[in-house]
């Protein structure tokens, strides 16, 4: 089992959303978070004076599936969430070593 990990764009989460359960696979955690990569923010002008947005919003999704499935989303999440863009996020994938059901003490991947 692996854990995916996707930090993507706000406007493009509802798009990442229909991705994903159209593919089957409607589970998924969603936290607001802020940061930036190698964009280092945003510069804007208000009023004459410019001022940059050190910390942008993100949406970061966290997903755990079975090794067969990894390609696949990770996939998913990269065609509905690309804008061509710097800032189009980043996806992580780790391994999880064991997962628990707590409603009815399932382990394994019969626990997903």
């Amino acid at each position: 089992m692996q854990k995916i990990t996707a930090v993507i764009r706000i406007e493009k989460f509802d798009d990442v959303r229909a991705a994903l359960e159209k593919r089957g696979y409607p589970g998924i955690s969603v936290t607001r978070i802020e940061g930036h990569g190698k964009q280092k923010g945003l510069r804007q002008q208000f009023r004459g004076r410019e001022y940059t947005i050190d910390m942008l919003p993100k949406f970061e999704l966290k997903i755990v599936v079975r090794d067969s499935e990894v390609k696949a989303i990770v996939n998913t999440i990269m065609e509905a969430a690309r804008t061509g863009g710097a800032g189009d996020g980043k996806i992580f994938v780790s391994p999880v070593l064991e997962v628990y059901r707590i409603r009815t003490g399932e382990t394994g991947e019969e626990a997903l």
